[in-house]
């Protein structure tokens, strides 16, 4: 049913004109009048955060030489330092990469800010290049990054307001191609990855199950999209149409969870664990210090070391983070209570900028970042673009859950108590999807770490009685620095926490 408009409206205005169904086409002329600007955040409406088209695959000629070193990462393999059982020509051959790495011209970034495409590749050149630089060095060995490495990495990097390190983009968003022909959008079933530490169908498979939670997540845009503009309106058309994009929408949510739980069919836990997740550990996960070379040299002017690297993370999702937002859930996931951090006590007691501060990256102190929510803080490792994208969101004049309060209750119609019913369907999706993750994180890093951390005891005590092990789970970290298992149940308590009752 299309809306009626006031005949104190002219008939050319647009709030006359039919409003959009987001399950049928957008008929030409229509006037977008959602908040949700697109095209201004980088954010495509038929491949959502993932880029529309595939990403470069290659830096041009005059940046070859960093190409061409990762590509002698990727073909010789190289092993973890880590790895005991490597043998001594796998070390000699991981040393003289580092020396290739150390021994790189220092090529300049000037013309790279000519195409924001070219820097997206130079970081994840670059930002790949130095974990494989840093995770093949025998442990114990100080961790100091070339000056080769460290000067256009951190320019490329404050060019794109991002951290130096690896980050969810560079290993999900920007690390894709076709297996067969191109086409017009991404194919969620036709997507291989560029770059790869061990080349395992294991670790391939753990990049794509996020890009088509990514490329699933567009229908979720969409709708929120089109609820942004009933919101605009806010008649009784408005809250029938609402509920029936909210009902999609869980039903959207459900098949991330889905989407998220498929991991378990081409990607072994152990393998992960031990294998593929040490390569792309940040340094605030293992609590290593990482020394950034050159920052005394002229070519680095304005460089500061950074203070802050975590790695990648499913908290760099901007689907998911768009998620909370939008359902108004934020406030209770997003809260400054749920830091990641070991305890209260190691905190700062200064609350960490407010989630408008947070619109480029500014390496921070740990003091100051402590009180603040772990999820705002991985917004500094998301594409600035799609931070953008977040603020903006985050700043609509209608939200959709005030709406929800506002038009439900004892005294509402059946309508009305039907709007409320599909609000919290969505949310309580999401809070099941965050169930799934908690799962994926017990069978992927919880497992293997206790068994790890059983096998290294019993080797120092073949005696040794194996305990329970419950005690552990709050000392396992993420790569991104989290108290891993404590965050996971947190967020997922408040993001249940945002159910409403009724009133």
């Amino acid at each position: 049913m299309d809306f009626v408009p006031s005949s104190s409206l002219p008939p050319d205005h647009f709030l006359s004109q039919p409003r959009p169904d987001s399950l049928n086409p957008v008929f030409p002329g229509f006037v977008d009048t959602t908040t949700l600007a697109a095209h201004d955040f980088d954010v495509d409406n038929r491949s959502g955060f993932m880029p529309p088209q595939e990403p470069l695959g290659r830096l041009p000629a005059q940046w070859e030489p960093w190409e061409e070193v990762l590509d002698v990462a990727i073909t010789d393999r190289l092993q973890l330092g880590e790895n005991v059982s490597q043998s001594e020509n796998e070390r000699a051959k991981s040393s003289r990469w580092r020396t290739r790495v150390r021994e790189l011209p220092m090529l300049s970034t000037t013309e790279l800010k000519e195409s924001e495409v070219v820097l997206r590749r130079s970081h994840v050149v670059l930002a790949w290049i130095m974990h494989f630089y840093i995770r093949t060095i025998p442990p114990g060995d100080r961790i100091s990054i070339p000056p080769s490495l460290t000067i256009p990495l951190l320019q490329v990097s404050n060019h794109l307001q991002l951290p130096p390190v690896l980050t969810y983009s560079d290993d999900v968003l920007y690390n894709w191609k076709y297996k067969t022909s191109p086409k017009d959008i991404p194919d969620i079933h036709d997507l291989q990855c560029r770059t790869l530490f061990t080349g395992t169908k294991d670790e391939e498979e753990f990049y794509l199950s996020s890009a088509r939670i990514e490329l699933r997540g567009v229908e979720a845009l969409s709708l929120m999209r089109s609820t942004m503009d009933e919101l605009f309106v806010g008649d009784d058309i408005a809250v029938k149409r609402i509920t029936t994009y909210l009902r999609r929408l869980a039903t959207v949510i459900n098949d991330l969870a889905g989407l998220l739980m498929s991991v378990r069919e081409g990607c072994d836990p152990e393998v992960f664990y031990n294998q593929i997740r040490p390569w792309f550990k940040g340094a605030d996960s293992d609590g290593s210090s990482w020394t950034f070379e050159g920052l005394d040299r002229e070519e680095a002017q304005g460089l500061e070391p950074p203070t802050e690297l975590s790695g990648p993370s499913a908290g760099q999702s901007s689907l998911i983070h768009a998620l909370d937002i939008f359902l108004g859930v934020d406030e209770y996931s997003h809260s400054n209570e749920i830091t990641g951090a070991e305890s209260s006590a190691s905190t700062s007691s200064s609350s960490g900028p407010s989630f408008s501060q947070l619109s480029s990256f500014v390496p921070t102190s740990s003091s100051s970042t402590a009180k603040q929510s772990f999820l705002d803080r991985m917004r500094r490792y998301m594409p600035r673009h799609h931070r953008n994208f977040l603020n903006h969101l985050a700043s609509s004049q209608r939200p959709l859950r005030r709406f929800v309060i506002n038009n439900t209750g004892p005294q509402c119609d059946e309508e009305a108590n039907a709007l409320l019913e599909a609000y919290n369907r969505a949310v309580v999706a999401l809070k099941e999807f965050r169930d799934k993750h908690i799962v994926i994180v017990s069978l992927y890093i919880v497992g293997p770490a206790r068994r790890a951390a059983s096998r290294a005891a019993k080797a120092d005590n073949p005696d040794l009685v194996e305990e329970d092990g419950e005690g552990d789970k709050a000392e396992l970290k993420g790569t991104g620095g989290t108290h891993l298992v404590k965050f996971l149940k947190d967020v997922r308590d408040g993001t249940k926490g945002a159910v409403v009752g009724s009133v």
